[in-house]
């Protein structure tokens, strides 16, 4: 009997070298269009605060809660979500997690009380904390080594875009059709998930993990036109040779020295989200209490997001370049900087320049730094690694609106509120410095 012949094929170089092609341009445009709506969930809470404070008799720290219960669903969605999306496949993830956020966010315009909306709110986060880990992995694995923090860069401006729709659509829908009508366009992703889960591919590593050689065969000749397929081959990826059978186990994040770099990236996440859902679940707020109108205070939040997508895409454009650590401390520094020089009264210029650059180095870093540890784990540890970051930095997210709440009850100067929001970003940058870049798989 003839001996059959296994052709061994790295797919790591095949991916790392590729052209952009279309592949790459539907896998970016259906990621960005699912983060469009984490953004629009990021930024639609602080556009309403002030109606559903006055509707339904609300203080600032019960209705800083409101936010709170969405980011704690967030934090359970990245835990559980994003490790599953290793054993059963990233698209079914990211099905299921944008049925439950679409819906849910749907149906918080039907609410008639604090306690629903908070139970939507609640459920809905379950889902937007586990689509982002999924999509920046998935974004990050097909992305050409030279493009991969652009890529997720690009497929990160659907957050600034989904922000500053919020705004948009609060400055004119809210005067009109009041504050629920804001909620009735997250039912758009469930209309649209069959074209979306057509055009984008199944995790590379999900396919050798299980074997599902044809469907990565297929994958591999739109990424590069010119592979050549062989009969009986057997398909692995670098980052796992070696490795024996793939473990997604929490330890694995803390083996081969990475420890301490695990430590600190859930340390900045914490910061990072910290400040930024509770600036931007009070900007509007502070701003009307500082003495600006309803649309004027939208406008700002609407130029904080603008502002972000030049940070994610100028960033991660530099961390193809030069050190991503560098860039992301120094970001981090000019984050802080900004954010205090919010609190002085400044000409109506001089205040959107600095929301512009105060969207650049805090939201705009935030997903620089999701980019950067996308990049840092092995390819089968991505989720895994991405889930476990912005799951602990949930808790950050959680506080941040809640504590902006309390600091509006304890009627402090626009200046100390804004400080509040600053020093953590300065102590993002601190914890930036004890990783160690080294170890990073790419």
């Amino acid at each position: 009997m003839a001996q059959i012949e296994i052709n061994v094929v790295d797919i790591t170089p095949i991916i790392d070298n590729a052209k952009f092609q279309n592949i790459h341009r539907l896998t970016i445009f259906w990621c960005a269009y699912i983060i469009i709506f984490d953004g629009y969930d990021l930024a639609v809470l602080g556009v309403v605060l002030p109606k559903l404070m006055a509707d339904w008799g609300l203080t600032a720290t019960q209705a800083g809660l409101l936010g709170s219960y969405t980011l704690i669903g967030m934090m359970l969605g990245a835990l559980s979500l994003g490790s599953l999306s290793d054993k059963i496949g990233k698209k079914k993830v990211i099905a299921l997690c944008v049925i439950t956020f679409s819906l849910f966010t749907f149906l918080c315009g039907f609410t008639v009380n604090a306690a629903q909306f908070g139970w939507c709110r609640f459920i809905a986060g379950i889902g937007l904390g586990g689509v982002m880990p999924n999509v920046t992995s998935l974004t990050s694995e097909y992305s050409p080594k030279n493009k991969r923090s652009l890529m997720v860069g690009l497929m990160f401006s659907g957050y600034s875009i989904g922000g500053m729709w919020a705004a948009i659509l609060g400055i004119y829908l809210i005067p009109l059709m009041g504050w629920q009508s804001i909620f009735y366009v997250a039912i758009f992703p469930i209309l649209f998930l069959p074209w979306m889960l057509k055009h984008l591919p199944e995790s590379a590593a999900f396919l050798i993990k299980t074997k599902q050689n044809e469907r990565l065969k297929h994958a591999l000749e739109k990424i590069a036109p010119d592979y050549i397929h062989q009969s009986g081959t057997e398909f692995v990826s670098q980052s796992a040779l070696g490795a024996g059978p793939v473990k997604m186990a929490i330890g694995d994040l803390f083996s081969n020295n990475r420890m301490l770099s695990t430590l600190m990236f859930w340390l900045v996440f914490f910061m990072s989200l910290y400040v930024i859902y509770g600036m931007t679940s009070w900007l509007p707020k502070l701003m009307l209490q500082a003495g600006y109108p309803l649309g004027s205070s939208l406008m700002f939040l609407f130029t904080l997001h603008f502002g972000t997508i030049a940070g994610a895409l100028s960033s991660c454009w530099l961390m193809d370049k030069v050190s991503g650590r560098t860039v992301l401390i120094a970001y981090f520094l000019l984050g802080s900087v900004t954010i205090a020089l919010l609190g002085v009264q400044n000409s109506m210029s001089i205040l959107y320049l600095l929301l512009i650059i105060a969207g650049a180095s805090t939201i705009g870093t935030q997903i620089a730094m999701t980019s950067y540890v996308a990049r840092f784990y092995p390819s089968t540890m991505t989720s895994t690694g991405l889930g476990w970051g912005l799951g602990i930095g949930r808790i950050g997210a959680i506080l941040g609106p809640f504590a902006g709440g309390l600091l509006i009850d304890m009627e402090l100067t626009l200046q100390q509120n804004f400080m509040a929001f600053a020093l953590p970003s300065l102590l993002a940058a601190g914890c930036m410095f004890f990783v160690n870049p080294r170890l990073a798989a790419s």
